[in-house]
């Protein structure tokens, strides 16, 4: 019963987690991964920084001991030579104080030696551990650098996915009919050409009929009309008519003695050079 019961929970806890990698961003997926990242080489660069306080501090007492080494060693010299000097003055009882002085300080002098010895081989590892640490530091760094470039990659990636999804879909949904009420893009193209065809046949009738000649003539008639109108104007104004002027336009003016054809010759004034008027520049 109860392996029964614990193989469905491994089943069910195994649908549940691939329904939520089918709905899951990858956007955000990738964003966890990469924050994650960060976090392990915070990490790590923490681990580092224990490792090298302890080879600074380790290195710190070295040298403190080293100094306390040296001293010793020189209270160690000082006793001896004044126990030396007491001997030749003949003062036994101070020889005997500088000398049992002079063995303390040789006592404490390897003592100190013994720590610094230790000390050295503390230090060591310490440098040791410091180094793989540092190594490490700059080898994750290096790391965590391929995986932000690589995370602009498949940034990219996802959206050109993206972005082809929507093209596909857009080109299935013209192919395809969206609903029953609906059309496709193929009926709604059909419609519309047989609309404008319509149209275009019932524009070549209405042409083609009486009421659009008389338009064309009285349009025409018009013209005409105009034509004139502009005529009377100019021969009031003493200017050329317009196949004259066209004329004056493309062989340039015409001689002092030529007189307007549409003007009597005793009427029309002496045709003078035509000069080129400057266009307004408005």
């Amino acid at each position: 019963m109860f392996e029964g019961l614990k193989r469905r929970f491994k089943y069910y806890n195994a649908r549940s987690q691939q329904r939520f990698e089918a709905k899951a961003d990858p956007t955000v997926q990738l964003e966890q991964a990469i924050a994650e990242a960060h976090d392990q080489h915070r990490r790590l660069k923490e681990q580092a920084a224990s490792l090298i306080a302890q080879q600074k501090q380790t290195e710190l007492q070295l040298n403190r001991k080293m100094g306390e080494l040296e001293k010793v060693s020189g209270n160690a010299r000082q006793a001896l030579m004044m126990a030396d000097e007491a001997n030749r003055a003949g003062d036994q009882a101070r020889m005997l104080e500088y000398t049992n002085a002079a063995e303390a300080f040789a006592g404490r002098l390897v003592s100190v030696e013994r720590e610094i010895d230790d000390l050295k081989a503390l230090h060591f590892q310490a440098s040791q551990a410091a180094d793989q640490a540092k190594a490490a530091v700059a080898q994750n760094a290096t790391a965590l650098q391929a995986k932000l470039v690589e995370r602009q990659k498949l940034l990219g990636q996802l959206d050109q996915a993206r972005m082809q999804e929507q093209i596909n879909q857009a080109m299935t949904s013209l192919q395809e009919t969206v609903g029953q009420d609906v059309p496709t893009f193929d009926e709604v193209r059909a419609k519309i050409e047989a609309r404008y065809a319509k149209a275009k046949g019932v524009a070549e009738l209405g042409d083609s009929a009486v009421e659009g000649r008389m338009m064309e003539i009285e349009q025409a008639s018009m013209h005409a009309e105009a034509q004139g109108r502009l005529d009377e104007i100019r021969q009031q104004l003493g200017l050329p008519a317009a196949d004259a002027a066209s004329g004056a336009l493309g062989t340039g003016a015409a001689p002092s003695g030529e007189l307007d054809a549409g003007t009597p010759a005793d009427a029309a004034p002496q045709a003078e050079p035509t000069q080129q008027v400057p266009s307004d520049p408005t």
